[in-house]
């Protein structure tokens, strides 16, 4: 009898399964018609993405950070999906970064705390001086609501993009390899897209080349400064030698559609860029010391410095405007006589040093540069793209920029995070002899150097496609120099326990 009703009454596991599908499917499904028909809206389409956000949350959020690392590349501002809102931010990557740092707080309160290995690293050291001058000087801001947001994102962006992935490197060291490819692979849709875009228009078509790659990247500046940051790291995988034979002819082709891409970028900067970057690799392969690195670019900015009239006297002479001609628009560089974009960036510096020159201790405050620069303007130094609203942007430069928005000291603790990187990049590179680790050091030096350079002509790190390479190269740099201390018994702890 208790056979015959178990047969009877029992609906199978594996049915029960079919029918909960389906019938949430089709909740699904209704529900945004309605959606749709009724309120002509397609949040409801949100709703599945919101469902794994906190599935992932729960069991694993380490898998956030993989997930946010895909959707960079295809993240666009807030204000091109809902035009008129007074704020905006990356979809959907910021309310990602915004999540997993609420998931990180949480835990660190509750259950595990962060290697303190990574957490009292002289780069996180440098990175929280940094940070906490942005803050002090967040409070003295002249726009303190846009200040606290400028901040909230580099925290955000530090606390994701370096200490979590330092953590991730740590644990295991093939996610180095995992992130990087993960990043660049996820890329290639948006330059196939952007060089699609621009074939239609021509590829010699130097105008198109400013918008094409729109709505993924504001132009065509932020676009080459991240491909100049990636291409140190292809070339490394690709003749690195520690990957199999098989995978060559996929990273041989990786490389190639990113070189192609830079080139057609049209962005000078990227350019100068890598050629800096190709200058330096050559250094570190003779083996040039670290200090007489330093102390060329100190003699090198001094030369500048001194020569300054002789040196603008020279560029005066250089009347060669934007080209389709490649080597034509790379000559255009030096050009401040007619060029426009040239000129509007010296104007742009002018301000930024005048704001400082007002408020040189605590500046004018995080992200305010592009609210406060119009009334520093000359006319003598404004052009035809400048706006009497001082709406155009930002600084065109890392340096100048935190100079005016934060002081002197605000300046001075970005460049010691670089003198900080460099140093620990090119010191771990020199005490290891494993290959692997010596091309991933160099790929992440070299490709931060592409980013320090371009930061004297443009500033990107309020974006998340380049503050993603940015603190995630600084974070492989932290990871294995950690590793190659532990493996060379130099780590701090373990000189602890010898001394006890």
């Amino acid at each position: 009898m208790e056979e015959v009703r178990h047969n009877k009454n029992i609906i199978p596991d594996s049915w029960l399964k079919y029918i909960l599908f389906y019938a949430l499917s089709a909740a699904f499904i209704l529900a945004n018609a309605w959606l749709v028909l009724k309120k002509d809206t397609l949040l409801g389409i949100a709703v599945p993405f919101l469902f794994l956000f906190f599935v992932t949350a729960v069991y694993s959020y380490d898998k956030l950070i993989w997930l946010t690392v895909l959707f960079v590349p295809f993240s666009v501002p807030l204000r091109r999906l809902i035009p008129g809102l007074p704020f905006d931010m990356h979809m959907p990557t910021e309310p990602l970064l915004l999540g997993i740092l609420i998931l990180f707080l949480i835990t660190q309160l509750n259950r595990k705390k962060i290697d303190r290995s990574i957490a009292l690293h002289p780069i996180a050291l440098t990175v929280y001086f940094y940070l906490a001058w942005m803050a002090l000087t967040s409070i003295s801001s002249t726009m303190p609501l846009v200040s606290f947001k400028y901040l909230l994102t580099r925290i955000w962006f530090t606390v994701v993009f370096l200490f979590l992935m330092a953590f991730l490197f740590l644990q295991k060291q093939k996610n180095i390899e995992r992130f990087i490819l993960l990043f660049t692979i996820a890329l290639v849709p948006v330059l196939l897209y952007t060089l699609l875009r621009h074939l239609k228009y021509g590829l010699t078509n130097n105008t198109a080349a400013h918008w094409v790659m729109s709505p993924f990247f504001n132009d065509h500046t932020s676009y080459g400064a991240l491909l100049a940051m990636l291409i140190p790291f292809l070339a490394g995988f690709a003749f690195g030698g520690w990957f199999d034979r098989k995978y060559r002819f996929w990273l041989l082709s990786l490389l190639g559609i990113f070189v192609i891409a830079e080139l057609f970028s049209y962005t000078r900067a990227a350019w100068l860029s890598l050629f800096f970057a190709g200058g330096i690799w050559v250094l570190i392969r003779l083996k040039i010391s670290f200090r007489t690195l330093v102390l060329t670019l100190v003699t090198l900015f001094l030369i500048i410095f001194t020569f300054q009239g002789q040196i603008l006297e020279r560029l005066e002479r250089n009347s060669q405007d934007s080209s389709s001609n490649l080597m034509e628009h790379f000559t255009s560089m030096t050009n401040i006589t007619t060029d426009a974009s040239n000129l509007e960036r010296i104007n742009r510096w002018q301000c930024a040093i005048a704001m400082y020159k007002e408020k040189p201790v605590l500046g004018w405050g995080p992200g305010t540069y592009a609210f406060k620069y119009a009334p520093f303007q000359l006319t003598r130094q404004r052009t035809i793209i400048s706006t009497n609203s001082g709406d155009g942007g930002n600084a065109h430069s890392e340096y100048l920029g935190s100079l005016a928005e934060s002081g002197l000291i605000g300046s001075f603790s970005y460049l010691l995070i670089i003198v900080v990187v460099l140093y620990t990049g090119i010191r771990a590179y020199s005490a290891t002899n494993d290959r692997r680790k010596k091309t991933l050091l160099l790929s992440a030096v070299l490709g931060l150097i592409t980013y320090y350079f371009h930061g004297i002509l443009n500033n990107f790190l309020d974006t998340d496609k380049i503050s993603l390479p940015f603190w995630g190269f600084t974070a492989i740099i932290l990871a294995l120099d950690l590793s190659i201390r532990k493996e060379n018994n130099r780590s701090p702890r373990l000189a602890e326990q010898k001394t006890e």
